[in-house]
């Protein structure tokens, strides 16, 4: 196992996560909406970074891009259909495609529904997850450019996925999924459980993130949904909650 995963908060509630692979001192970051915050972070990791991947064309994804790729000569690299909407690429990707952070390859996995190109990376030592804003923990991400339908089919690209995989999503919003959660599904005592454990994280303003896929079939209800109209009814209802 040679993959570091630290994850590092920037602007209010959104997480950037700084990849490091040892064998090759290779340094990636993933998603990085603000550049002063992951300068510190790259630097206080030696100062290298190589490579930027983005899973959408969200700023608060993005924001930090072009200053750290001037500064560290990174190369880019992020969805091929949202190309034209964020900062530009020098590798465009396709669903199946691989990305290399060092030794350390990911595979690219198309899950449009959040946005219609939103891709998530998934290296397999340690099994990683980098899902932008498809799953949350105790989540997912509203439908502002998808359908129900495929988010709902996205979500279901994670089921080959091993339970241990370490969901690196994009934002600290589990305390309140946590609400909404017990409101649909208030007999899940995995999910009474989770939810006591977030809340005293956040007291003590520790991060939930990453939780495991584990953790997210037993207790996120849109993971759990068993179809797309369940899933769209939940979302419609979240965005109200």
């Amino acid at each position: 196992m040679t993959l570091q995963i630290h994850a590092i908060p920037v602007l209010s509630d959104n997480y950037a996560w700084l990849l490091h692979d040892t064998g090759t001192n290779t340094t990636a970051v993933v998603d990085p909406g603000d550049a002063n915050t992951m300068e510190q972070a790259i630097e206080a990791q030696g100062g290298r970074l190589d490579l930027i991947l983005l899973t959408h064309h969200h700023h608060d994804h993005t924001g930090g891009t072009q200053a750290l790729r001037e500064r560290y000569r990174a190369r880019v690299v992020g969805p091929a259909s949202e190309r034209d909407r964020m900062p530009p690429l020098d590798t465009a990707l396709e669903d199946g495609d691989t990305i290399a952070v060092g030794d350390s390859v990911a595979r690219v996995i198309a899950t449009p529904g959040h946005t219609r190109g939103h891709i998530c990376y998934y290296f397999s030592d340690p099994p990683a997850l980098f899902c932008g804003d498809t799953l949350f923990s105790l989540g997912c991400g509203r439908l502002f450019e998808g359908t129900a339908a495929q988010l709902f089919a996205s979500l279901r690209r994670f089921d080959d996925l091993p339970p241990e995989t370490l969901v690196c999503c994009g934002h600290e919003y589990t305390l309140g999924n946590a609400a909404f959660a017990r409101h649909v599904d208030p007999d899940n005592a995995a999910l009474r459980a989770r939810s006591d454990a977030v809340r005293r994280l956040r007291q003590t303003g520790q991060p939930t993130v990453p939780s495991t896929l584990a953790q997210e079939r037993a207790t996120n209800p849109f993971l759990r949904a068993a179809d797309a109209q369940t899933l769209g009814r939940q979302r419609a209802e979240k965005d109200n909650f």
